[in-house]
């Protein structure tokens, strides 16, 4: 497992305020009324179009893409900074470098707003690329993105493992039969990280590359060190 490919949203960082504020503007703007945030917790993840469908259930394709673009208004102008790192993930993403792993970002959020983002919280530099959504729609569902991702960079899924937080990280590394590693400190529970085909459940991000770890070497049949939690 030299490749690792990692959501954003929910797994690198801790989007919650941004999300749910932009999701609300988005709403106020078609004069709709928002949510409160705890109930708006599940925009975290899937496609933005496919969840303003679900807060739009009387309405046309043709307006939950409009709340799309209100929602990307805001969010351009604040709310991709109300934004925080999770703990940790600089000295986890740094322990998998010293891995000679190679990490790639595969998220769904728009990957303009994504580069942005890993810039600012200074993330970009363990990344080798950055993959997103396009703003027209395209590659913001998980398998067709992590299918992108393993034949742009020539990636063997049998080297190849997926981290993330919702059932979209998992559904689509087992659509490109790659691991799926599902991390409980996100947005998604446990329930739905293992129904939807998580090989592995990490609880905190420094417990990934000592998984990552305890993988490949159990791959090479050297057993005798393999570290322990």
């Amino acid at each position: 497992m030299h490749n690792i490919l990692f959501d954003l949203d929910g797994t690198l960082t801790d989007s919650s305020l941004g999300i749910t504020r932009c999701v609300q503007y988005a709403l106020q703007q078609l004069g709709r009324p928002a949510p409160p945030a705890d109930e708006l917790l599940f925009c975290i993840g899937p496609p933005l179009l496919e969840s303003f469908t679900v807060l739009l259930p009387d309405g046309s394709t043709d307006l939950a893409r409009e709340a799309v673009l209100h929602y990307r208004d805001r969010f351009d102008r604040i709310g991709k900074f109300e934004n925080q790192v999770y703990d940790d993930i600089p000295e986890a993403l740094a322990e998998l470098q010293d891995q000679d792993c190679r990490l790639f970002l595969a998220t769904s959020k728009a990957e303009v707003f994504a580069r942005q983002i890993l810039h600012h919280f200074e993330l970009a530099p363990f990344f080798t690329a950055i993959y997103g959504a396009r703003l027209d729609g395209s590659l913001c569902d998980k398998s067709e993105l992590i299918g992108h991702i393993l034949e742009q960079e020539g990636l063997a899924p049998a080297q190849t493992l997926m981290v993330g937080d919702r059932k979209h990280d998992m559904i689509g590394a087992a659509a490109c039969r790659i691991g799926g590693i599902g991390v409980t400190y996100g947005f998604g529970s446990i329930e739905e990280l293992t129904t939807h085909g998580a090989n592995h459940l990490v609880h905190t991000p420094l417990a990934i590359p000592g998984l990552v770890a305890r993988l490949r070497q159990a791959e090479s049949g050297d057993t005798a060190n393999i570290p322990r939690q």
